[in-house]
């Protein structure tokens, strides 16, 4: 494998994606690599055909990528610090798709995906992001397994 000079950390914000960063941190450090931590807010337009009154998508999107920003900046203060350089970028679309996609796009050397996320419903209505995140990567991925 060639040197580690970016490497991507897709979060969820869960407790788990706490876990994983600390993972990533640790593959940074060791290459002195700059850590890129994302965040993807799924595409609602798949519901769009489901009845629900009183509610604009388009407002919802507004409002849910205003949501992750400050959720983005509150996860990283409270998990990194300035020991790793880093940046952060909210997405939107497919999980997946705009992982690999934005992967590629900026030349992403590594990614570091956990393995379980959110459980539930979510889990349930979106399937394996990772699954599909190591099927089509651009690049090595590294899965994280939170519960190990």
């Amino acid at each position: 494998m060639s040197q580690i000079k970016t490497i991507l950390v897709p979060v969820d914000f869960s407790k788990n994606a706490k876990i994983i960063l600390r993972h990533a941190v640790s593959e940074a450090e060791k290459s002195a690599a700059r850590l890129v931590v994302v965040y993807v807010v799924e595409d609602l337009e798949k519901y769009s055909a489901l009845s629900i009154p009183h509610i604009s998508f388009a407002e919802l999107e507004k409002d849910l990528l205003r949501g992750a920003e400050h959720k983005m900046e509150s996860f990283l203060e409270e998990n990194l610090d300035e020991s790793v350089a880093h940046t952060s970028k909210i997405l939107y679309g497919d999980v997946a798709e705009q992982i690999n996609s934005f992967a590629k796009s900026e030349g992403v050397d590594l990614i570091v995906i956990g393995t379980h996320g959110y459980k539930g419903l979510e889990r349930v209505l979106f399937g394996s992001v990772a699954e599909k995140v190591v099927k089509t990567a651009p690049c090595p991925v590294v899965t994280i397994n939170p519960y190990r």
